[in-house]
């Protein structure tokens, strides 16, 4: 049922956003839109020796893309190119072959494996993390 797509956990990571806002002067900036739902993400970030040092993000989503990037936004300081990559390929696979949850630093992503029962809203809750991804590739080739 769609009570369970949106769980008190769920809500509460939506209602808490980490590091929201804009960063003055990133290295690089990304922005993705979800069509189906419009849902809407920019992220500010810099590397320092291949880690994400500094992030910030201005999140216009459904509850589902809001918990997915304040599970991005709690976790992503210190995260390396990789882990950002594992962690969008994980989601991904638990979302749409019903996979097991990420593990690791982003590990609370589990909290979303209700959503796979739900093909129109896996774009917006991929959308933090796969905007991540393209900002440090922008900058870690």
């Amino acid at each position: 049922m769609i009570d369970d797509l949106y769980s008190r956990r769920i809500l509460a990571f939506a209602a808490n956003m980490p590091r929201a806002g804009r960063l003055a002067a990133p290295q690089a900036s990304t922005e993705k839109v979800a069509k189906l739902c419009g849902s809407r993400i920019i992220v500010d970030l810099d590397l320092t020796d291949g880690r994400v040092s500094d992030f910030a993000q201005e999140v216009q989503a459904c509850a589902l893309g809001q918990a997915s990037a304040a599970i991005l936004g709690a976790n992503i300081i210190g995260a390396t190119v990789d882990d950002i990559r594992q962690a969008r390929d994980a989601l991904r696979a638990m979302l749409k072959e019903a996979g097991p949850a990420p593990e690791g630093r982003f590990a609370d992503l589990g909290v979303l494996a209700p959503v796979s029962d739900y093909p129109a809203r896996h774009a917006s809750t991929l959308l933090a993390f796969e905007a991540a991804l393209e900002a440090v590739t922008k900058i870690h080739h």
